[in-house]
């Protein structure tokens, strides 16, 4: 028999977009919510932060560390490069795995099909086209698998009282100066009148719940025209409709995180269409987390940090 002459080439690589999209429809499938996990008691609530500059993460990078906070069992949410941890007098030790997280950034073809650059390319340049978005990977550790770091980089924030009403929420609330209503059946953010609606926090099964909730629909809010603009033109079951919806459970998962409140899903009944989306487009989970990301800081601003420690 002869020998064929194709040659056999190795798989493609999935793309970092595609990469990060299938390890959280793997999660989803399995029954784990990338954005709500099971915080341990040892486990203080927090967005991740930079070790070295105390700067919080954003977007999808809080979803990929907190997966590796919880599946490594790391008991503080700071995180650092390699220099980063040479730089400041300590050292990874031998032979502990990094946990990848990404920069997104764009960059514009030239119309000889060279790129002309990255975001810092001029729009008005003759030779821009559109930007194209892509993601550049690097790798980080826990401060818990460092040794001679300063103690205060391994230093986690004081976790907030679940007493009830939570003074952090309730500023939060009160400071965005949102019109908000409390006595409504359901829970909602009606895009005409530009108010949130829902039950008074007694008619929760579980008070806390309300914050929860509160949040989620703050979040449907920040994406007002006048706000963070973003798209609210689908319909119930429509993929903008499973979009937003992404977003504000995230959006809220990051407040909750922000405030000191346990995530939890607020609308499971969405996760199939979740599902859809995300495997119809390898970006949709970046995107979507950017853009909670960028609504959660929007919101927080109404408030700074001294103000809502001061409350909590």
């Amino acid at each position: 028999m002869s020998q064929s002459n194709t040659e056999q080439r190795p798989a493609t690589k999935p793309g970092l977009y595609q990469e990060i999209t299938d390890k959280i429809i793997r999660q989803i499938e399995a029954g784990t919510i990338p954005w709500v996990q099971p915080w341990a008691e040892d486990q203080t609530l927090s967005i991740p932060r930079n070790a070295t500059t105390n700067r919080a993460y954003s977007g999808v990078n809080i979803l990929l560390l907190w997966d590796a906070l919880f599946e490594r069992g790391f008991s503080v949410n700071r995180w650092l490069t390699f220099k980063q941890a040479l730089q400041f007098g300590g050292n990874v030790r031998k032979g502990e795995r990094g946990t990848t997280v990404v920069y997104a950034d764009t960059f514009t073809p030239k119309k000889d099909g060279s790129a002309a650059g990255t975001t810092a390319t001029q729009s008005g340049d003759e030779d821009s086209g559109r930007r194209i978005p892509f993601l550049k990977r690097f790798t980080v550790f826990n401060v818990a698998q460092c040794d001679g770091l300063p103690f205060d980089y391994t230093i986690q924030p004081k976790p907030v009282s679940q007493a009830l009403p939570i003074p952090a929420a309730e500023a939060l609330i009160a400071a965005t100066g949102a019109q908000f209503q409390r006595d409504d059946i359901k829970a909602y953010y009606h895009t005409g009148s530009d108010s949130i609606h829902t039950p008074p926090q007694e008619s929760f099964f579980e008070p806390i719940n309300f914050y929860r909730t509160a949040l989620h629909e703050l979040t449907h809010w920040s994406g007002a025209k006048h706000r963070l603009n973003r798209d609210f033109t689908g319909r119930f079951g429509s993929t903008a409709y499973a979009r937003e919806e992404l977003v504000a459970e995230m959006g809220s998962a990051f407040l909750c995180a922000s405030l000191g409140i346990v995530p939890t899903v607020r609308h499971a009944d969405y996760i199939g269409n979740w599902l859809e989306v995300l495997k119809n487009d390898s970006r949709a989970i970046v995107s979507a987390a950017s853009h909670a990301s960028k609504a959660s800081d929007f919101l927080l601003a109404f408030i700074d940090a001294s103000e809502a420690e001061k409350a909590a």
